[in-house]
């Protein structure tokens, strides 16, 4: 498992993103059992169970499911998932001066545990909330524009924090998340980006089409064939980095949760 000393993950980042596009089911399978986590940790506790031979489940910690009234039957080993931490460390300014600030950083630390661990009383799993886009660019600060250019090649495209889709776009669903995650990933930062057949499958294409991707598969909308066969398509000419991965999971779990109930 974790290596605590160099905090090392089970599994990179990239290697489990490359698992998802090449084996479809596994980002829907991980989103029923794990919604509740980001996509990046969902598939690594898919991952963990598919590899100990655990059956696929509700997660929660130790004391998690104590208040739950089950217990982690003895022997069990906890599956290692990645978490957020913030610390405070003294900086000293141009004055001088020092003064506290706040970080944040991600460590891997085996804590949580699947419902098949455990015993005790009934466990009924949370529904999974519903997803609305209104709500998800609303969230995300993204307005979505008529369409208004002539190319009938162009399926959509994201300038700065806009997204347009095509009105007779092959799947909209797809060019909408697409265009959603060039602007959650930042590259309309450096001008626009359009969806169409001459469009260079260039890095920042993979990204976008893999977000897309995830969302898709984890909602259970159409498109995701059509995605994974771009992807594949790029693995052939090289590895997705796990800078990218690791940008790739950030954004889908950013588009997500913006579009979930408050409640969620």
């Amino acid at each position: 498992m974790t290596n605590e000393k160099t905090n090392k993950p089970p599994v990179e980042w990239a290697e489990l993103l490359k698992e998802a596009v090449n084996k479809p089911g596994t980002i829907s399978k991980a989103y029923s059992h794990f919604w509740r986590y980001s996509p990046g940790n969902q598939l690594l506790a898919l991952w963990e169970c598919h590899k100990r031979g655990i059956e696929a489940g509700p997660i929660a910690t130790f004391k998690g499911w104590q208040g739950l009234n089950r217990w982690v039957r003895k022997g069990q080993k906890a599956i290692t998932l990645c978490m957020p931490v913030v610390f405070k460390k003294k900086v000293e300014k141009e004055e001088g001066t020092e003064e506290e600030v706040s970080f944040r950083k991600f460590i891997y630390r085996p804590n949580w545990f699947v419902l098949s661990q455990t015993d005790g009383e009934a466990f009924e799993p949370e529904p999974i909330p519903g997803w609305d886009e209104a709500t998800a660019l609303a969230t995300l600060g993204i307005e979505k524009k008529p369409f208004d250019m002539l190319d009938g090649n162009v399926q959509g495209y994201a300038r700065d924090k806009t997204v347009t889709v095509s009105p007779i776009a092959f799947a909209p669903e797809k060019t909408l998340f697409h265009e959603v995650a060039h602007v959650v990933l930042g590259h309309t930062l450096e001008g626009l980006m359009s969806d169409s057949e001459k469009t260079p499958r260039s890095l920042q294409e993979a990204e976008a089409e893999s977000v897309a991707l995830i969302v898709l598969e984890s909602l259970g909308l159409p498109g995701a064939e059509h995605c994974r066969g771009y992807i594949q398509h790029w693995y052939r000419a090289g590895e997705i980095p796990e800078k990218s991965a690791q940008k790739i999971f950030k954004a889908a779990d950013a588009i997500l949760k913006a579009g979930r109930p408050q409640s969620a």
